[in-house]
């Protein structure tokens, strides 16, 4: 609608469309909601766009005017096939091989943790590395990697070794995020940028609360849904920069989707440190119950599977 190509259309939707797995579960999991209904919902609908990563991937020659759509359709179906063989065996490995792994690793690490510690963590890279160079996306390894360990007796013992590491892990990816940012284009054209998140914001918080409730969700967790969504994604600076080395999106417009895309992140926290009060709001203007989630709603479809 303001005048640019189609396929630069098409790439900006999608990639606004991404939201960040690695900020909203670690506030997820700080705030004890993982496990609630809202947070099953939001970290399924994360899962499934970490998945469409790759498809994202093998749509971009074709956006980019660099390959035919019937070479882009082949692409996007040897990815799918790929993606289908990768979660076989992850669902076989977590039978069969990582009970044993982790169960070895406690025994040659009776006396000290760190050997545990450093199997775990290069397991999760491992099997990020694999989904990455099968096409797939880091997330998705990293989480697989995750959800094999979790079938195991020794989840809970993991999870409380690797978590020191994981704030190491949180604190250099934010720092990565800084280290993007074009300060003298951010200071120029501050009020742009700004104007852009708040307008992410909002359209993302209200897409995802509509689509949340149409699948018969309460209005409360809808919304607690599309705001735990209204950022962009982490892996949105890689679609970026492929699809700059393509050509598709280049000058001003490449740096206002990296400069929206990193303040997007970084009010991430705020935003959730105003959820409780935004509820609170909602529940005197009688927009949400005042008790918690209904039974019924327990029942509703489920993402929460």
């Amino acid at each position: 609608l303001c005048g640019a190509k189609l396929s630069e259309g098409v790439f900006v939707g999608s990639f606004l469309s991404m939201s960040s797995t690695a900020v909203v579960v670690k506030f997820l999991v700080e705030q004890n909601s993982n496990n609630a209904l809202h947070g099953q919902v939001t970290i399924g609908t994360l899962i499934l766009q970490d998945c469409a990563v790759g498809l994202l991937f093998a749509l971009l020659p074709v956006l980019g005017g660099n390959s035919g759509l019937l070479q882009g359709m082949v692409s996007m179906g040897k990815l799918l096939l790929v993606l289908s063989i990768y979660l076989t065996v992850t669902s076989i490995l977590s039978w069969s091989f990582v009970p044993r792994f982790l169960k070895l690793m406690i025994q040659l690490s009776s006396q000290t943790n760190e050997l545990y510690q450093l199997a775990a963590v290069a397991f999760c890279l491992l099997s990020a590395w694999c989904s990455d160079k099968l096409g797939l996306s880091l997330e998705l390894g990293s989480f697989m990697a995750g959800v094999m360990i979790s079938t195991t007796d020794f989840a809970k013992h993991t999870l409380d070794q690797v978590e020191p590491i994981r704030n190491l892990f949180a604190a250099l990816f934010l720092s990565s995020i800084g280290m993007l940012i074009h300060v003298h284009f951010l200071w120029n054209h501050v009020d742009i940028l700004l104007a852009s998140v708040i307008l992410v914001i909002i359209v993302k918080t209200a897409v995802g609360t509509i689509v949340t409730k149409l699948f018969g969700y309460s209005m409360r967790t809808s919304f607690l849904v599309g705001v735990s969504l209204a950022q962009i994604g982490e892996f949105a600076f890689v679609l970026l920069s492929r699809a700059s080395n393509l050509h598709l999106v280049e000058g001003k417009m490449y740096l206002l989707l990296l400069g929206t895309t990193a303040l997007s992140l970084v009010t991430t926290p705020l935003l959730f440190k105003l959820i409780p009060n935004v509820m609170n709001l909602g529940i005197l203007l009688h927009w949400f119950p005042s008790e918690g989630t209904p039974r019924s709603e327990a029942s509703s479809p489920g993402w929460s599977a």
